[in-house]
């Protein structure tokens, strides 16, 4: 069963950093690539970054590049996402997400979340 909990959330003023990880399990976490998605009250979710399998490539919405960094210790099950120079838009709850495949069909496993709050 897949399982990921995210962690690191909290209250930041802007400009400032936060780490948020994303611990894995359940399945073989080197093979798949990993998501970040937030989603801010009355607003839909959305995607923020994508890396791949081995951590080579990323991808990022617009709205963060340059700002925002996500990285993986396949040793670990773990995903991360660096978060510089943090604006109020930033805040809404983070998600991370794996699209694993599974006997013939691909399945998407969210964690719980961890909320971020970018205010002075």
């Amino acid at each position: 069963q897949v399982q990921l909990v995210e962690s690191g959330g909290g209250l930041v003023q802007p400009g400032g950093s936060l780490r948020l990880s994303c611990a894995a399990s359940g399945f073989t976490f080197s093979s798949y690539a990993m998501k970040w998605y937030r989603q801010a009250p009355g607003k839909e979710r959305e995607l923020v970054a994508t890396i791949s399998s081995l951590g080579v490539s990323t991808n990022y919405a617009d709205s963060v590049k340059g700002r925002f960094t996500a990285s993986r210790d396949n040793a670990k099950n773990t995903v991360y996402l660096q978060m510089n120079s943090l604006k109020p838009e930033d805040t809404a709850v983070y998600y991370c997400n794996v699209r694993t495949y599974v006997g013939g069909l691909w399945d998407d496993s969210w964690g719980q979340g961890t909320q971020v709050v970018v205010s002075s």
